[in-house]
């Protein structure tokens, strides 16, 4: 009874400790890349977009979309959609907040889905 008393208290501690240090981010809370943010999340994108591997399947990965593709790419995409993403009509301050957001989010890390190793239990595994 002791010893799961120690580990009960233990694991409140710890989260504790989690849940109220602060990790600070790269980017401040004010920016352009903040401000693109809010908007993947408005526009729902990651219900067709994935980020670090997470999120939906129908559209690719944008993790690091702004090390392959042009920002005048981007911008078109976004502009006018494809014939499977819709045109969410965005002004063009909104456009280079969520080209922000991209440049942000390709310097915080990679993902490649496609090269993810599925095994055998279910997990998946970055080569």
């Amino acid at each position: 009874m002791l010893i799961f008393f120690l580990l009960c208290v233990s694991f409140f501690s710890y989260s504790a400790v989690l849940y109220f240090s602060e990790t600070p981010e790269k980017e401040p809370s004010g920016s352009l890349a903040a401000e693109g943010k809010l908007i993947w999340q408005q526009k729902n994108c990651s219900a067709c977009h994935q980020l670090y591997g997470l999120g939906g399947h129908l559209g690719p990965d944008l993790t690091n979309v702004y090390s392959t593709r042009s920002e005048a790419y981007i911008r078109a995409f976004l502009k006018n959609g494809s014939p499977v993403m819709p045109d969410f009509k965005l002004s063009d301050q909104e456009m280079k907040a969520l080209t922000a957001f991209f440049k942000y989010t390709n310097s915080t890390g990679t993902a490649s889905p496609r090269s993810f190793s599925k095994h055998s239990d279910g997990t998946i595994s970055q080569p």
